[in-house]
């Protein structure tokens, strides 16, 4: 921990420079999953040519090693710099309706950094619990809780997102999801499809905006330059919801997220397994909404 920390202090222009040899070392020694990376990016853009292909792989490369260096810097970054590198075009969507006393989720993918997201959301007045998978490792786990709490935001663990509702019911905020994860129980999953493939999503968070009437913002994450960044909320749901269809939230999800993907194609995370369920894998696959 100890050397994370002095990590965190150095300047941009150091860490910058670790991510550039992590990122000859990631593609040409180690080659960290390129042939998922790959087959990834080919299913994903079957219009694209193998140079293509190739030049969004080096750019994910790229993304991949900044979003290393950048969340180890996190704890070291004063408001003001996390400000100016965290940019809301209408933050003021949210902000009236917590202001108003109404929670809201929002539904954010593993694009750009997404781990500054949260801490850049509380200075922008809208407070965040940010809702996450635990990690294995009881060391890295400790670590990214206490990035992960920069500024007041709440890292929650997904398991515990129930307990927290009720803990925290009286506080407007912004419950925040990165959704574009594989499901533990793909059997429970909603399928639909996604960048040509068949895909399960959780189905948790259409559930909760339902159960709860919350309404429901995308949460669309855009490198600007290296390390700045531009978030734009989209309302994807807006309750009552008793005459929505079901699985039109995670729809429109999808689609928004498809978009994003296509004009930014290597900032998406593509080292992600993430079709490695296909409906066919299962003899009853079962989900309920409501």
């Amino acid at each position: 921990m100890f050397f994370f920390r002095l990590l965190s202090r150095s300047p941009f222009w150091l860490l910058y420079g670790i991510a550039d040899v992590l990122y000859f070392l990631l593609l040409h020694v180690v080659r960290y999953r390129r042939r998922v990376v790959l087959n990834n990016l080919r299913l994903s853009f079957p219009e694209k040519t193998a140079a293509e292909i190739n030049h969004i792989a080096r750019g994910f490369y790229r993304n991949l090693t900044d979003l290393i260096v950048e969340t180890i810097k996190m704890p070291d970054l004063t408001p003001d710099e996390l400000r100016q590198r965290v940019r809301f075009t209408n933050a003021h969507l949210v902000q009236e309706r917590l202001r108003a006393g109404q929670t809201v989720i929002g539904m954010g993918s593993h694009t750009g950094n997404w781990e500054w997201i949260p801490s850049a959301s509380v200075l922008n007045d809208m407070p965040v619990d940010s809702i996450y998978k635990p990690l294995s490792s009881p060391f890295f786990e400790e670590m990214m809780r206490h990035i992960r709490s920069g500024f007041g935001a709440v890292p929650t663990p997904m398991h515990m997102l129930p307990r927290q509702m009720v803990a925290r019911k009286h506080i407007p905020r912004i419950i925040a999801l990165v959704a574009d994860q594989v499901p533990d129980v793909p059997e429970k999953a909603y399928w639909t499809d996604f960048l040509h493939q068949d895909t399960p999503f959780y189905p948790g968070t259409e559930r909760l905006a339902r159960s709860r009437n919350l309404p429901v913002f995308y949460t669309e994450l855009v490198r600007i330059r290296r390390g700045y960044y531009e978030v734009t909320f989209t309302a994807i749901g807006e309750p009552p919801y008793t005459a929505l269809p079901e699985g039109t939230i995670l729809n429109r999800y999808r689609d928004a997220l498809e978009i994003t993907i296509q004009q930014h194609p290597s900032d998406w995370l593509w080292s992600h397994k993430r079709w490695k369920h296909w409906r066919g894998k299962y003899e009853k696959i079962e989900v309920k909404l409501t």
